[in-house]
């Protein structure tokens, strides 16, 4: 094997476990955080408490974990784990959506929203809190609605142009815009002193309602289906070169574009449906992931998945302690999005004129 290829796989290797130990650290120091704040000692002591037992022969451990009170399990256990690891969750799908969508689509400035789902859940979202609907039911709605989004692209694009990518791009924006309008219109028509408040700051995004059973009816469809986007990168590699390379090359180009947009549609939806509308971090992040580990879809998707978690952890961690009134994550994204995103553009600029 040639020295480089060797180097570069040491380099890939060492990145991701650079990436896994800084997003463990954040995690561990978000737990600290709070209006009820810990030490990171007592943290660790509470994660691994359930493990004490096998950890006798540690006094100083053993001296922690039975000093902490049933308020501070409460804490942890109940309220910051479920949200920081469905801040997690949420951030790490959208990255890794849009990652797989802009290699598809073979455009950087496409993200998880061009497909029309995040709208589509929107709306779905918003009907069931007009309707006064239980969170179960507010959850099916969202993804229900969102998958909807997909069929009507879907349709369109095969109506229309027969799957061209172009025509599904139009699509998308097509459906976003319905949708969007359809979301509107049923905020005007809500009450102004209990629906629409609710509607405002679900689709802002949020972790404040975040729980065991939310975080599982996200991590599902994201292991489930971000597992066959990791089993198709090397296809997504193929699709970025463009379409007519893809054929060249033995890919059935529609089909594995559609695949792969629905797996994108089902993460998405679940994302929309616990946390709603959150904007941004598919866009922003995957240009992070190449500037680190470059455009080879084999590491930026998984690198793009946990930069996003670690990112969206800290919006979250920004949300809830910047004012005592907790701000939507939703807010953050595009006020540190925007930003950054315009930095990237400015740099990319610059390296293509030199």
């Amino acid at each position: 094997m040639p020295l480089n290829n060797i180097q570069s796989k040491n380099y890939q290797r060492n990145i991701f476990i650079l990436l896994v130990v800084i997003a463990l650290v954040i995690a561990v120091l978000s737990l600290c955080l709070g209006k009820f704040t810990l030490a990171p000692a007592r943290v660790c002591a509470m994660i691994l408490s359930p493990l004490r037992q096998l950890f006798t022969d540690f006094t100083d451990f053993t001296d922690i974990a039975t000093d902490i009170s049933d308020i501070e399990q409460q804490i942890i256990w109940t309220i910051r784990i479920p949200r920081i690891l469905m801040a997690f969750c949420a951030g790490a799908a959208l990255a890794l959506c849009g990652a797989a969508l802009q290699g598809v689509f073979h455009n950087p400035l496409v993200d998880p929203h061009i497909i029309g789902v995040t709208s589509g859940a929107a709306f779905g979202g918003t009907l069931a809190i007009l309707l006064g609907l239980s969170p179960y039911l507010l959850t099916l709605s969202t993804f229900s609605f969102g998958l909807l989004a997909l069929f009507l692209v879907y349709f369109i694009a095969h109506l229309i142009g027969h799957g061209n990518r172009l025509i599904l791009v139009l699509a998308g924006v097509i459906l976003s815009g319905f949708f969007s309008a359809l979301v509107s219109l049923l905020q005007y028509m809500a009450d102004t002193e209990e629906k629409l408040p609710s509607i405002v700051f679900w689709l802002l995004g949020s972790f404040a309602t975040a729980s065991w059973h939310k975080l599982l009816m996200l991590l599902i469809p994201l292991l489930v289906a971000g597992y066959f986007l990791l089993r198709l990168r090397w296809r997504i590699n193929l699709l970025s070169l463009g379409d007519c390379d893809a054929k060249a090359l033995g890919i059935s180009v529609t089909e594995t574009r559609w695949l792969i947009l629905v797996l994108c549609a089902l993460i998405v939806a679940a994302q929309v449906a616990v946390s709603g509308s959150i904007g941004w971090i598919g866009l922003v992040i995957p240009h992070f992931a190449r500037m680190i580990v470059g455009t080879d879809h084999r590491y930026l998707l998984p690198a793009s998945l946990l930069l996003g978690g670690s990112f969206m952890v800290i919006v979250d961690d920004l949300a809830r302690t910047l004012t005592s009134a907790e701000i939507p994550v939703g807010i953050i994204t595009a006020l540190l999005g925007a930003p950054l995103f315009t930095v990237l553009l400015v740099k990319n600029y610059k390296r293509k004129i030199q």
